[in-house]
């Protein structure tokens, strides 16, 4: 496999250029040091196989477009896009293949899946996702916090997100509360409550390092090979 790297001067960036180490044929990050391209236009074109983007949702534009230009898969890492960056992800997925997840991590998938099963077996249940991040993050809620309210509104189609609580009024029982805490250095914590009123059931996924997202990455970028134009994620990266 062959990959450029967008991004590939953050923390998540080297990781993955770590783990692939010769398959990369290409780096860009906007900071331009060590000698990695500024854009994709100073990269120019280069034969790869998928590009791989770890810098930030607002680059999905050129990330989609670079790899439209050069013919490869697209593999989406950052979480936070606009209404606007999603619906071109969306169409780029018409002409490639492109890999979009709000959360790399196979555990991450894994916890979507029961917490979906676990939300079928209690159609009554109150239901809340707490996630906890360090205080730099900048988005709230989670990319991985919608993916669970939407793994679970797959069960649940009446579900609606309630972000934050604050004021009066009371629970209304389609709600799906989503709480988001940040602090310290916390890598990710995910945890869903399922509350039937005389039993609560707890699904909880703590990241341990960052690698776990960067080795998701890599998983996704070689899944992605051989693959048609379309949209995949974790589920079908599970099977």
């Amino acid at each position: 496999m062959k990959a450029v790297i967008c991004g590939a001067n953050g923390a998540m960036g080297k990781l993955i250029c770590g783990i692939l180490g010769e398959e990369v044929v290409g780096k860009v990050s906007i900071d331009g040091e060590n000698g990695v391209a500024k854009t994709f236009s100073e990269l120019g074109n280069v034969e790869a196989d998928v590009v791989i983007d770890f810098s930030h949702h607002t680059a999905a534009a050129d990330v989609l477009a670079y790899a439209k230009q050069i013919g490869a898969a697209a593999v989406i890492g950052t979480t936070g896009h606009t209404a606007e960056e999603k619906a071109l992800i969306s169409d780029a997925a018409r002409e490639i293949p492109v890999f979009f997840s709000g959360n790399m991590s196979l555990g991450i998938a894994v916890l979507c899946r029961l917490a979906k099963e676990a939300a079928r077996y209690f159609p009554d249940a109150d239901i809340e996702i707490v996630e906890v991040h360090h205080n730099r993050k900048v988005d709230a809620p989670s990319g991985t916090a919608l993916m669970l309210f939407n793994a679970i509104r797959e069960v649940r189609p009446e579900a609606a997100a309630h972000c934050g609580r604050a004021g009066e009024g009371k629970r209304k029982k389609s709600e799906i509360g989503i709480s988001s805490l940040r602090m310290g250095s916390v890598v990710g914590v995910h945890e869903v409550h399922i509350h039937t009123g005389t039993q609560c059931l707890t699904l909880k996924h703590e990241a341990v390092t960052r690698a776990m997202l960067a080795d998701g990455a890599v998983d996704a970028a070689r899944f992605m090979e051989g693959k048609g134009p379309g949209m995949y994620n974790m589920e079908n990266l599970l099977g």
